[in-house]
This record gives C-alpha cells, structure tokens and sequence, in this order.
C-alpha cells in the first residue's frame, strides 16, 4: 500500500501561451523583456503610511509574453533581460486583457539566465476577452 502521508510535490512549470483567464496557482520562467514604471507612491500621512510601487513589465518564454505587473518590492528584481521564476503567479483580467501578477501567497525569484529566445509575436495581453454570462 502506497504511504498515506502527502510528500512535498514537484511544482509544475506552465508556459506563457498556455495561461487563461481568471487563473490562478501557475509556476512559470521568464525572461524580462522590457519594465515600465506606471505608479510611484511615497508614504503620505496616513496610520498605514508606505510607499507604493507598480511597474508593469512585459515577460515572455519560447512559446509568447504577457504583462507581468510587479508591485513594491518585486518591481527592484524586474530588470530587462533578468531570468525570474514566478511562483503561485495569478491571472488577473485588466480592460479584458490578461496580466500575470503574483500576490503575498507567490513568489517572485531571480534565477540562473535562460537558453531560450523569447517569442515577442504572441502576446497572450494584447488578446481581449470578453466577460459571458452563462445561463443555466
């Protein structure tokens, strides 16, 4: 009989043109292509005072890229042509176009450069869903 006790399972890796909408939990590696600066806070008066950053970067692999919107701390790791691995990264919807974000259950690491050639003609944000309700 197999051993009961659930062991520490190898994370499975996705692929940028494999991502959907409104998903969540996927592992990915990426090139960063470009960073673009898109809110920059300081800390105001407020109990809650710290300072807010966004940059939106464009990240891709072999098979297409995405919007990756990096936040606070992640934007220092998001320099173009740096190799990170996005951990529990989710898919949030923006103007009906996919971005990959990573939130406080993710993780944003730098890893070892890629061999792979980023594929900069399929852009899996500039594909616009749109919202369906289903009738049951």
């Amino acid at each position: 009989m197999a051993d009961t006790k659930p062991g520490l399972r190898k994370p499975a890796f996705t692929k940028v043109d494999q991502l959907r909408p409104g998903t969540s939990g996927h592992n990915v590696t990426v090139k960063i292509v470009s960073t673009k600066m898109v809110l920059q806070k300081g800390p105001g008066g407020g109990p809650q005072a710290r300072q807010m950053r966004i940059s939106e970067c464009v990240v891709g692999d072999e098979t297409g890229i995405v919007v990756f919107t990096a936040r606070n701390d992640q934007v220092d790791l998001m320099k173009e042509g740096t190799t990170v691995t996005l951990r529990n990264a989710k898919v949030d919807m923006y103007k009906g176009s996919m971005r990959l974000a990573v939130d406080k259950w993710g993780r944003v690491e730098v890893t070892e450069p890629a061999s792979f050639k980023v594929k900069e003609d399929t852009n899996m944000s500039l594909i616009e869903y749109e919202l369906v309700n289903a009738v049951e």
